[in-house]
This record gives structure tokens, C-alpha cells and sequence, in this order.
């Protein structure tokens, strides 16, 4: 059997290109349905350390409800309080490294030592030559004091907290995550 050298997979490139077959999601990226009250998009390019789009990433976002509750039977704090509110979607990238995702925002969480996180959102990435899942968050603009006394942001170095608040668009949010290279998105360990 004859490969052409671009043709050849290596354990480096085996992730990327089946994202898409394998990890179907039926909702996709609606974590509410179209036309849910207060629901919006949050949209935004994956890129890699050149800036170059990633076309075959697979974004997931994981989220509390606007009360900061999850939707999971080991939150004993509650669930269903917003009908067809999922907490979860997931989202190919597009020729252009381009997501989005339809949600609500959501509520503040408590944290260790009595403190709070602000509303965020839980953001793994899935990407061709990653042979591990990537997490990140995504914090938003209108919650400055919030995020000021956030745990995980405070943990950050000050030039990379601005990176994981997203930024308003004629569309909703606009998030984009950087993989490598100036103004990388920060990841943390999980």
C-alpha cells in the first residue's frame, strides 16, 4: 500500500480529524434552546501558536444554571429550576477554527474557605495533536467585583486574568482560545 507523506497519521495527528465522528453530541452547542429567556451566544475561534485556525477542534463547555447550581445529582444544592437548561454543550470548530454556544448566564459558586467564584464557565478543548483534553475558563465582562475576589483568577498572574474574560460583540461574548504563542489562553491542570 502506498501513502503519499501527507497521507501518513501519526500518534500526534490521530486525535484531531475523528473528533467529529466520535464525539457526537444531539444538542450540540445549545446548553438552553433557541428563543429561552435571557439565553445568549458566547462565540469565538480556536487558534494555535502561529494564529492559524485549528478546523478540527471540539470545544466543551461545562456550566452552573443563573442560581450556581449544577445540573447533576451529586449538586445537593438543587437542579431544574430552568426548563431545558442542560449545563452542558459541545461545539466542532469550523474551517475557520470558529464556535459558539447558546446559553444562560451563569450564578456564583461557592468555593473552599468560604469564598466564591464568579460566574464562569468550565471550557475543555479537544484538538488535533493534543493527546489530552485542555481546560480553561471563561469569565465575564459585566462581573468586575466578582471576579476581583475569584479564587482561580486571583491564582493567576495579573496579565493573564484579562485573557480568560470574554469580551461583548454585536453577537453576545466573544471568547477566543489561543493553543501556543502570545497571549496563550491559560490552562490549568485537573
Amino acid at each position: 500500500m502506498n501513502f503519499s507523506h501527507g497521507a501518513l497519521s501519526t500518534p500526534s495527528q490521530t486525535v484531531g480529524p475523528f473528533l467529529h465522528i466520535a464525539l457526537p453530541w444531539a444538542d450540540g452547542p445549545f446548553i438552553v434552546a433557541e428563543g429561552t429567556p435571557g439565553a445568549f451566544d458566547i462565540s469565538g475561534r480556536l487558534t494555535d501558536g502561529a494564529g492559524d485556525p485549528v478546523p478540527d477542534g471540539l470545544i466543551e463547555v461545562w456550566q452552573a444554571d443563573p442560581d450556581g447550581n449544577f445540573d447533576h445529582p451529586d449538586d445537593p444544592r438543587g437542579r431544574r429550576r430552568y426548563p431545558g437548561f442542560r449545563g452542558f454543550g459541545r461545539c466542532d470548530t469550523d474551517k475557520d477554527g470558529t464556535f459558539h454556544f447558546h446559553t444562560l448566564k451563569p450564578g456564583r459558586l461557592p468555593a473552599e474557605d468560604n469564598l466564591v467564584e464568579a460566574p464562569h464557565l468550565d471550557i475543555s478543548v479537544l484538538a488535533r495533536g493534543l493527546l489530552h483534553r485542555l481546560v480553561t475558563r471563561l469569565y465575564f465582562p459585566d462581573e468586575g467585583a466578582a471576579n476581583a475576589l475569584d479564587p482561580v483568577l486571583a491564582s493567576l498572574a495579573e496579565t493573564d486574568r484579562g485573557l480568560l474574560i470574554a469580551h461583548p460583540d454585536a453577537a453576545g461574548l466573544r471568547f477566543d482560545i489561543r493553543l501556543r504563542g502570545e497571549r496563550e489562553t491559560p490552562f490549568f491542570i485537573v
